[in-house]
């Protein structure tokens, strides 16, 4: 604890021991802008430190039974649930998440811990027939190495349960870079993964921000595999670095995830999960519903019962169940979604709802009469920001829905299995949910996006095959 403040300094987790380093850096609690914790400002040499306690602990963790690392995991979600209040309080007051929120992405990450536990047992390769007579041929799967893995702001718990319990469920060493927005969360699970017995230099993490030292991190030359959680400019960035080394990587970057509303749609059914897939933690999810395009005969109807639902979404105390409208997390992210709503206002678009802020929330804001010259029309918002647009038929809807550089989720409301079917075909994205809302993600799915929304693909399976390497054997009999 910092005895001057009694606001707790976070430490680095190398190789088993914390590690305090020199400079620290302010977190702030969003809501309110007041200092919640400090963390160590990591360097590139803490971040080089941290990848060759990885390399090391990588050559014995490798050898590691399956049953061991299966205990080992199964004992991380047991801890968790034993310090879920710690965790809860964390997610609430460092990165700003409503209670609801904060228990749907505890539950979701006790699933994302189990799920790879599972995983232990299925690094598998085959038997291969072989053209050479008396020769057995065959493949084995075997873990990378060190794996770095960079996660984002506003689902902390969901993606360090998930990439760090997969990596080190198929026998890789990891080393974690956090976003400088919420370092805490990764330290309280640094403690649990400790508690369970993971072996010291299994997983490490080095908190600091990331345009300092990322490149020491995703550009080292004993780094075997990376995955990104962040923006696509950033994503972008670390792909032109990985590229210099031939890193294997995976990125899950932005979105402007559509959904179209057909005229058979049920808007009883519709209303509430469109609300879900736009103002979950206030909008600041990767897929996040920013674009609706809605059949003219339910246009005006969806326009006035969405405003409805969005002026009634609860604003009030964070531990509220029934508060819906997070903060935004930081000052150049609210001046991001500001600007987005002054420029379409100003170059003609409509209020339907909301636009003013209270505090650091913004309320959840409807436009309609978006055009292309508007910044909020194509570029990701992160915000409770989107926008509806009125078509004239199935087809209109697809074509507007894939003009777009992005590719992450997608969702259609419809009636007509056809439509339906021929809609998750042909949308370029990397994920469909027919009459649900854009914003879901399971364990095992292949979570992911195309265009600039990504490459590759996250879940037990994909990670799987990504974080792991084919290696074939043969025999001569």
């Amino acid at each position: 604890m910092d005895a001057k403040s009694d606001v707790q300094t976070l430490s680095h987790w190398i190789g088993g021991e914390w590690k305090a380093g020199g400079e620290t850096f302010e977190v702030l609690n969003p809501i309110d802008d007041s200092l919640y914790c400090r963390a160590a400002k990591g360097t590139g040499d803490d971040m080089r430190n941290a990848v060759a306690a990885a390399r090391s602990t990588f050559e014995s963790y490798k050898e590691t039974l399956p049953k061991e690392r299966e205990r080992w995991l199964l004992r991380v979600a047991e801890i968790m649930e034993q310090r879920k209040d710690d965790l809860i309080d964390c997610l609430i007051d460092e990165i700003g998440s409503p209670v609801g929120k904060a228990n749907f992405e505890f539950d979701k990450g006790l699933t994302m811990l189990r799920a790879a536990a599972g995983m232990c047992r299925n690094v598998r390769g085959e038997t291969i027939p072989s053209d050479a007579p008396g020769k057995f041929s065959m493949s084995i799967r075997e873990p990378l190495g060190v794996v770095a893995i960079v996660t984002p702001f506003n689902v902390p718990l969901i993606k360090t349960t998930r990439l760090i319990s997969n990596a080190l469920a198929v026998g890789n060493t990891v080393v974690h870079l956090p976003s400088e927005l919420a370092p805490h969360l990764t330290i309280l699970m640094a403690e649990i993964f400790h508690d369970a017995g993971i072996p010291a230099g299994a997983y490490n993490v080095v908190t600091g921000m990331g345009h300092e030292i990322g490149d020491d991190l995703t550009g080292h030359k004993y780094v075997d595999f990376v995955s990104f959680t962040g923006s696509s400019v950033v994503g972008q960035h670390i792909n032109e670095v990985c590229a210099r080394n031939k890193t294997p990587l995976t990125l899950e970057l932005g979105g402007k995830s559509p959904t179209v509303v057909l005229k058979d749609a049920d808007l009883e059914k519709c209303m509430p999960l469109a609300a879900r897939s736009i103002f979950m933690y206030g909008g600041q999810l990767c897929i996040g519903s920013s674009r609706f395009y809605v059949e003219r005969p339910l246009y005006d109807e969806f326009v006035k019962r969405f405003s409805m639902i969005a002026s009634k979404a609860g604003m009030g105390d964070l531990r509220d169940p029934n508060t819906v409208i997070a903060p935004i997390i930081s000052e150049r992210q609210r001046n991001r979604v500001k600007t987005h709503i002054e420029d379409a206002v100003k170059k003609g678009a409509k209020l339907a709802a909301g636009g003013e802020w209270e505090g650091n929330r913004c309320q959840p804001t409807i436009l309609t009469d978006v055009a292309e010259e508007m910044t909020l029309c194509r570029e990701e918002t992160f915000g409770p920001v989107t926008s509806i647009y009125p078509i004239d038929s199935y087809e209109e809807g697809l074509e507007k829905a894939n003009d777009t550089e992005y590719g992450l989720s997608s969702a259609i409301f419809t009636n007509d299995i056809n439509k339906a079917m021929h809609f998750a075909k042909n949308i370029g994205a990397g994920m469909c949910h027919i009459n649900g809302p854009t914003v879901h993600d399971e364990a095992h799915v292949p979570f992911g996006g195309n265009g600039e929304s990504g490459v590759g693909r996250e879940g037990t399976d994909a990670d799987l095959e990504a974080m792991t390497e084919l290696k074939w054997v043969t025999v001569q009999l």
